[in-house]
């Protein structure tokens, strides 16, 4: 008996490729995210991926255009609370922190420069851009201007999401002290910035 394949409009069929093709990443990292592996994860064919992404590196970069406008959305309000006094700029940093690492933008980031598809990462940077003139170059959580702010927190989580564990490890920290660090330099900047 055979089970008929339910019919996706196109951008169902675009969209469930994409939840496949960040399942993967997560599950097994960057290297996982084929267009043979998420075919086969929704049961769809491979030349169905080809139309809706042309290539694997395609499928990478649409991947990154709908991981980066859903996660500076989140950080967005998030620093929009921040800013109203209804929340810890932990928040921000948790946040920024699980993006590149539990959600895996760091290794999808870094898998697509070692592969040469650096272009790939536009799409990040454009939201990354975007949230920053979204948010405006005033009130920056720290004090510092928000470019720079913006700057130090994602380096810092990327690094985070490569090398920290093996770094906290290597030195005898706790996980979580890139986290604090990042916090701490929010914070202090910040009462440094304060009027007396």
């Amino acid at each position: 008996m055979s089970i008929a394949r339910r019919r996706l409009s196109p951008e169902a069929s675009r969209d469930a490729a994409l939840d496949a093709a960040r399942d993967l990443l997560i599950e097994a990292g960057p290297q996982a995210v084929t267009l043979k592996a998420v075919a086969t994860r929704i049961g769809r064919t491979h030349a169905n991926l080809l139309h809706h992404f042309g290539s694997a590196s395609g499928l990478q970069k649409a991947l990154a255009e709908r991981m980066a406008t859903t996660i500076t959305a989140t950080i967005g309000a998030a620093v929009l609370r921040v800013r109203d006094g209804d929340h810890d700029p932990r928040e921000i940093v948790d946040l920024t922190f699980d993006a590149f690492d539990r959600e895996g933008a760091g290794a999808l980031a870094s898998w697509m420069i070692l592969s040469g598809n650096d272009d790939a990462l536009d799409p990040i940077l454009d939201a990354i851009h975007a949230l920053v003139d979204r948010l405006g170059h005033e009130n920056a959580l720290s004090g510092m201007p928000l470019a720079d702010e913006t700057l130090q927190l994602v380096l810092m989580a990327l690094g985070d999401a490569l090398l920290g564990g093996a770094m906290a490890k290597a030195l005898r920290l706790p996980r979580e002290r890139a986290r604090e660090l990042a916090v701490r330099s929010l914070i202090a900047v910040r009462d440094e910035a304060r009027p007396c």
